[in-house]
C-alpha cells in the first residue's frame, strides 16, 4: 500500500470554514419519503438482493463514516463511473445563500472504493439506515441502484448511492469552479471543505489514488487562503483532523 500523501488542504485550513449554521429544513422542492416509504423500499432492496450477501459500495462519506453495521469489508472497483461533485445541496454542507456540492457518482472511467458487507439478520433494518441517511424525498431514489464491482475476490454486486443522474444532480463543472463553491459552503452538518478533506486523508489512509480529488484539495486549500488572506489564522488552533460530520 502507498504511504499517505501529505495533504494541502490542511485542518488549519478546513477550521476555518465552519459556521455556526441552522437547519433550515426540507425547501419543499421535492417529495419527502414517509416512514412507510422507507420501510417498502428497505423491503424491496432486501429482495432484490436475495440469498446472497448484501454489499455495500463506498465511495466518499461511507468510507470514512458509514453508519451501518458491517460484518466484512474489501476494496472494490466500479468501472464505468467516476465520483464527482454534481449533487447540488442547500442544505447540511451548504445552505440556502451558499449552496454546496457534494460527490455522487457519474458515467465514465473507474471508481476504487471500498464494499461493506451488510449482517443478514436485521438486513431490512440496515438498509433503512442507510436510505434516511442518503436520501430524504422520493425523486431521490433513482440514485439508488445495483452496481457491478471487481476486487481481488472476483466480482460481486453492490448497492450504490447517488449513483447517475437525478433532479438534484448537475452538470460537472471545472475543478476550479467546484473549488471556489467547497471554499465557501458551511451547513449545520459542516462544510463542504471538510467533507472533501475527510474524504481525500481517509482515501490516502486505504492506498486509494483519485487524481481529480488530490487536484481538488489543493485547489480549495488555495481558495481558503486566497478568502482568508495570505497567512490565515483558524479559530480554534488544532493538530487533529476536524470533527467528522455526517456528509448529507
Amino acid at each position: 500500500m502507498a504511504r499517505p500523501r501529505q495533504m494541502v488542504l490542511a485542518p488549519d485550513l478546513v477550521a476555518l470554514c465552519h459556521r455556526d449554521e441552522v437547519d433550515p429544513g426540507p425547501d419543499g422542492c421535492w417529495t419527502e419519503l414517509t416512514d412507510a416509504d422507507f420501510r417498502a423500499v428497505a423491503n424491496r432492496l432486501a429482495q432484490d438482493s436475495g440469498d446472497e450477501p448484501l454489499w455495500v459500495f463506498a465511495y466518499g462519506s461511507l468510507i470514512w463514516k458509514p453508519e451501518f453495521d458491517h460484518i466484512d469489508s474489501a476494496r472494490a472497483t466500479a468501472f464505468g463511473w467516476h465520483r464527482a461533485f454534481t449533487l447540488q445541496i442547500n442544505r447540511w454542507r451548504g445552505s440556502r445563500a451558499q449552496p454546496g456540492l457534494m460527490m455522487a457518482l457519474a458515467q465514465g472511467g473507474r471508481c476504487d472504493g471500498v464494499i461493506y458487507r451488510l449482517p443478514d439478520a436485521d438486513r431490512v433494518a440496515q438498509i433503512e439506515r442507510m436510505l434516511r441517511r442518503e436520501v430524504s424525498d422520493c425523486e431521490s431514489l433513482r440514485s439508488v441502484r445495483w452496481l457491478p464491482v471487481r476486487g481481488d475476490f472476483g466480482n460481486r454486486r453492490a448497492l450504490g448511492f447517488w449513483v447517475g443522474s437525478t433532479p438534484r444532480t448537475i452538470d460537472r463543472r471545472p475543478l476550479s469552479e467546484v473549488a471556489r463553491i467547497l471554499a465557501r459552503a458551511c451547513g449545520h452538518m459542516g462544510s463542504c471543505a471538510e467533507y472533501l478533506y475527510n474524504t481525500v486523508s481517509h482515501l490516502e489512509e486505504l492506498g486509494i489514488r483519485d487524481r481529480n480529488l488530490w487536484r481538488l484539495q489543493e485547489l480549495v486549500a488555495a481558495e481558503i487562503k486566497a478568502l482568508k488572506g495570505p497567512d490565515p489564522q483558524p479559530r480554534v488552533q488544532s493538530d487533529s483532523p476536524p470533527d467528522i460530520r455526517r456528509a448529507g
